[in-house]
């Protein structure tokens, strides 16, 4: 299984999403069975870090995402990632305009996942906001990577949200 978790410039939502499934991941003994990474609809930052406040809150929390660097989208991941996850419905919008039309079944936001956070459908992007901004990214995220690793744990196949996540 591989997931790409998708935001706009891939410096603070989707790299925090990626380490947060990552370390979830690990902790349930999944790691070897699912390759997550993540990338930006833009290319704006391409090759820098995540935030320094995205960083720092995630490492508060212990999850060490300063090592990844900023990519935008390319054709390829289309193909290469089973699911492309988005953080809000302009990321959805954006991949599907650039899917082949079998592929538009297999992108979904990460927020149905969620069990604590119901009927929130969105990540909401912390830049230009402070600290506290980034805390709640972190909620969210592990709310929703939760719902993702015990899916994938269980067996269910995560294609049973693809209406609530769309």
């Amino acid at each position: 299984m591989r997931i790409l978790m998708v935001c706009t410039g891939n410096i603070c939502r989707s790299p925090t999403a990626e380490g947060v499934l990552r370390a979830k991941l690990q902790q349930a003994g999944l790691q070897g069975q699912v390759l997550v990474d993540s990338a930006g609809t833009q290319g704006y930052h391409t090759g820098e870090p995540p935030d320094a406040r995205a960083v720092r809150a995630a490492a508060q929390r212990g999850y060490q995402i300063g090592s990844i660097r900023a990519r935008p989208m390319r054709q390829e991941d289309f193909a290469t990632f089973d699911w492309l996850v988005a953080m809000d419905q302009s990321h959805v919008d954006w991949l599907r305009k650039r899917s082949a039309p079998a592929t538009a079944g297999r992108i979904c936001l990460l927020m149905p996942f969620a069990r604590l956070h119901p009927g929130l459908r969105e990540v909401p992007d912390p830049y230009y906001g402070g600290p506290a901004g980034f805390e709640h990214v972190l909620d969210l995220v592990e709310d929703a990577c939760d719902g993702v690793v015990e899916r994938l744990r269980t067996g269910q196949p995560l294609q049973l949200l693809q209406g609530q996540a769309l």
